[in-house]
């Protein structure tokens, strides 16, 4: 089974930018779509972010449109989340999480489709 490991976090201000990476330990991750979903403190966890199988169809929540972008490299077994324009509304732990799918598989935006989940990676944004 894959494993996934965050990061790439840290503490920026508002306006700056972060790469998150999502690096799965097997060249099985191709096999997967990834997600990434975010949990401020005591809040629910949400969906930032998916990406299918081979990097075909990505979505994105509303609130991280035009700031965020995902992509994926295979070879590398890698998913990277590239946030600018930050904002101290994005501050939460982000997760990255695989989705076993066929490969034309529109990604899922709900947490339960996603089997694997990685360990969080925190990102603070202050103002």
């Amino acid at each position: 089974q894959v494993q996934l490991v965050e990061s790439g976090g840290g503490t920026v201000q508002a306006g700056d930018s972060l790469r998150l990476s999502c690096v799965g330990s097997r060249r099985a991750f191709s096999n997967y779509a990834v997600g990434w979903f975010r949990q401020a403190p005591g809040q629910e966890r949400e969906f930032v972010t998916a990406t299918s199988r081979n990097g075909g169809t990505t979505l994105y929540a509303d609130s991280v449109k035009g700031r965020f972008t995902t992509s994926r490299d295979n070879d590398k077994n890698t998913v990277f989340l590239q946030m600018n324009s930050l904002k101290p509304e994005d501050t939460a732990v982000y997760f990255c999480a695989a989705d076993r799918a066929i490969l034309s598989a529109r990604p899922n935006t709900e947490a339960d489709y996603y089997e694997i989940w990685g360990q969080g990676t925190q990102v603070t944004v202050s103002s």
